[in-house]
Formats: structure tokens, C-alpha cells, sequence
């Protein structure tokens, strides 16, 4: 076993680590796990799979930023046109909106 590059404490344990984008899984694949720290190492040929796997789903690039804007009273948040056509989002469609400790929730019904 390796040390962990990352914290010098740990070993490099051989394990088999499960992928999550969005909350979309993108399979199980082997990697490294320090004992210590517990951070997952990967190497390169099986992060191009995860990738392609991300991009058969559908979810490659879905990550976006945007900018909230004043509208009346309240403020209003863009939501970009790939994850609108990703979700078959439609114009005047009702969404469930909630925080979820620093985080905003918008959730489709």
C-alpha cells in the first residue's frame, strides 16, 4: 500500500467506488481510498469512462451559473436552457422551492 499523497497519514486502500453527477449514478468503478483522510483517487482511463458515462446520460455540462434578478418584490433565478430541455421543463409550470441549509431546492412536481 501507498502512502496518501494528500495527507501523508493515511494508506491507499484498493476499493470500489460509486459515481454520483446530479444525482444521476454513473456506475461503480475501482479506485484508491486512503485510510486516513478518506479521499478516492482515480485514474485517468476510468475517468474518461465516468465522463463518457455522464455524457450517455445526458448530464455532461449540465452545471451552469446564473445570476438572480429583481422582479417586482421578489428576486428571480434564470434557469439555463439545456437544464430546461434536460428536466422538459415548460414555461409557467409549477416547481416546489425550498432551502436546504446554504442551498436552494427547486424540485419539479
Amino acid at each position: 500500500m501507498n502512502k496518501c499523497p494528500l495527507c501523508g497519514k493515511g494508506k491507499l486502500k484498493l476499493v470500489k467506488e460509486k459515481h454520483v453527477m446530479f444525482g444521476v449514478d454513473l456506475g461503480t468503478y475501482p479506485a484508491e481510498k486512503c485510510t486516513f483522510c478518506s479521499e478516492i483517487f482515480t485514474g485517468s482511463s476510468i475517468i474518461k469512462k465516468i465522463e463518457e458515462m455522464a455524457k450517455k446520460k445526458g448530464i455532461w455540462g449540465l452545471g451552469a451559473t446564473t445570476k438572480i434578478t429583481k422582479t417586482g418584490n421578489s428576486l428571480a433565478v434564470r434557469i439555463p436552457k439545456k437544464i430546461v430541455k434536460y428536466l422538459k421543463l415548460k414555461n409557467s409550470e409549477e416547481v416546489y422551492i425550498y432551502p436546504e441549509k446554504d442551498k436552494i431546492i427547486i424540485e419539479s412536481k
